[in-house]
């Protein structure tokens, strides 16, 4: 099978998150988890064409298993449609819901995936309940401002006061994915205090799915976008894997909507390569 190698949500032209894309095919979910490994992406995505609902229908995969959703998985699929076909809206059925994706393609020959994750949900910590996960990333456990939000899955959301103080984080994995497995958490999406147009830096810690880091991580960005709205702020752009020497970039903006604020996600994205029998 052919395996399409997108980078998702580049800086300036450089970097992104390597990703598998290719179509569905009768593999077991087995033989789906090696697809990103053998491809040497942290994750996977199959596409099919989703009937009698019609639209496309995404499953992602890392080494460990599916997800419900993946957001740069998306902005990829969304990159591989408009390669093919030119399609620009579409609906994308996942495991978590459907969504309204639009690919745009640019003057310059680039690819631009943006798509409407749907409802984020945010709550505050119980007393005690993230002291584990603390420690984990080698942090004090009063360190304040932190939120679950969930989109598919629960993840932590927690700001550091600056990029250095990001930069400087140095997780225990194994720690970390105990204390995320007992809590039922995705991962560690921490971020740096936001700038006034709404740049942060940001890292996403996600060992319990088999992504130590995170190169990039569009429904955390979108959680964020969702927190950071509470206190005015209309959006945010997020650099992403300097720490592992890959830039990359997301932006979510908060639109209004009849129920409430939406988001919409995306970046720039580029079809780097294809790959034969994967």
């Amino acid at each position: 099978m052919n395996v399409t190698l997108v980078r998702a949500c580049l800086r300036d032209g450089r970097g992104g998150s390597p990703t598998a894309v290719l179509d569905d095919a009768p593999l077991t979910d087995d033989e789906r988890r090696e697809v990103p490994v053998r491809a040497g992406a942290s994750h996977a995505v199959f596409l099919s064409t989703a009937r009698p609902a019609g639209g496309i229908s995404l499953r992602f995969f890392t080494a460990e298993g599916e997800l419900p959703g993946c957001g740069h998985g998306t902005v990829a699929a969304l990159a591989v449609l408009a390669g093919r076909t030119g399609t620009r809206e579409v609906t994308l059925r996942t495991r978590s819901g459907a969504l309204e994706g639009r690919a745009i393609r640019r003057e310059d020959g680039g690819l631009e995936g943006w798509f409407a994750p749907g409802p984020v949900g945010l709550r505050a910590p119980g007393d005690g309940e993230l002291d584990d996960v603390f420690t984990a990333l080698g942090l004090a456990g009063d360190t304040p401002g932190g939120v679950i939000a969930s989109l598919g899955r629960p993840r932590l959301l927690l700001p550091l006061p600056t990029r250095s103080a990001l930069a400087a984080l140095t997780p225990h994995p194994d720690r970390l994915r105990a204390a995320c497995d007992r809590l039922g958490l995705l991962g560690c999406y921490l971020y740096s205090a936001p700038a006034p147009d709404g740049r942060v830096a940001a890292r996403m810690f996600a060992p319990s799915i088999g992504v130590p880091e995170d190169i990039a991580n569009a429904n955390s960005t979108a959680c964020l976008a969702a927190r950071l709205a509470r206190g005015g702020l209309p959006g945010v752009t997020a650099d992403m894997g300097d720490s592992l020497g890959t830039p990359a970039t997301i932006t979510a903006v908060v639109r209004p909507g009849p129920d409430g604020p939406g988001i919409l996600v995306g970046g720039s994205a580029r079809i780097d390569r294809v790959l034969g029998d994967s």
